[in-house]
C-alpha cells in the first residue's frame, strides 16, 4: 500500500484462505520496519497482536474472532462469589471480532508497562477486588422472608378506580409527536 492522504504506506505478509486473511499477518514499513504481527481467523482478528513504532514494541491487543456463520455463541460466566462455579450464558453476536483479554501499553523505548486493560467480550472489564476467604464474612441477605410492600392507594382513588374500571380506557392526546 503506497502513502495515501497522510497516512504511511506499509507492505504485508500473510495467507488468504476463502479470499479471507488466516494466521500469522505481518506488516512492514516501506522501510522494512516491522509495524505489526496480527493474527486472523475467519478473515477477522483473533488472537494477540502486537504493534511496533520505530522496531520497539508499543503495544498489544487481544481480541476474539467469532464464526461469521453463527448468531449465537455460548460463552462461561464465572460466579462472582466461587471462584469454582460457572454457568453457560448464550448470546447474541453483533459483531464477528471483539476486544477480548488483556492489552498493554508499554513505554516507548523500553519495555516497562504503562498500563494494562482487560476486555471481556468488548466490554472493559474491572474487576471486584476481593479476597476468596474474605468472601464468608459478606452478609448473605435473605429474600425469602421480605414480601412486596403493599400498596397505599387513598379511599377516594381506590373508588374512583373502582367507578371506572368497566369504563372504555380513552387516549389523552399530550401533545407528543412520533409512535
Amino acid at each position: 500500500m503506497e502513502e495515501v492522504r497522510g497516512e504511511p504506506g506499509y507492505e504485508e505478509e500473510g495467507v488468504f484462505y476463502n479470499n479471507q486473511r488466516e494466521g500469522k499477518w505481518r506488516r512492514y514499513t516501506l522501510m522494512g520496519d516491522l509495524m505489526a504481527v496480527e493474527n486472523y481467523r475467519w478473515g477477522f482478528k483473533d488472537g494477540m497482536q502486537q504493534y511496533y513504532q520505530m522496531g520497539e514494541l508499543e503495544h498489544e491487543e487481544s481480541w476474539r474472532a467469532l464464526d461469521p456463520k453463527k448468531k449465537f455463541d455460548t460463552i462461561d460466566v464465572p460466579d462472582l462469589f466461587d471462584p469454582n462455579k460457572i454457568s453457560k450464558k448464550v448470546i447474541k453476536i453483533d459483531g464477528y471480532t471483539q476486544k477480548h483479554g488483556i492489552w498493554k501499553y508499554y513505554r516507548p523505548g523500553t519495555l516497562s508497562l504503562i498500563r494494562t486493560e482487560t476486555y471481556l467480550f468488548d466490554s472493559l472489564y474491572q474487576p471486584v477486588a476481593f479476597r476468596t476467604d474474605a468472601v464468608k464474612d459478606v452478609p448473605v441477605e435473605d429474600t425469602t422472608k421480605k414480601l412486596p410492600a403493599p400498596k397505599v392507594v387513598p379511599k377516594q382513588v381506590a373508588d374512583f378506580e373502582k367507578n371506572n374500571s368497566k369504563k372504555k380506557q380513552i387516549k389523552v392526546r399530550d401533545g407528543k409527536t412520533g409512535g
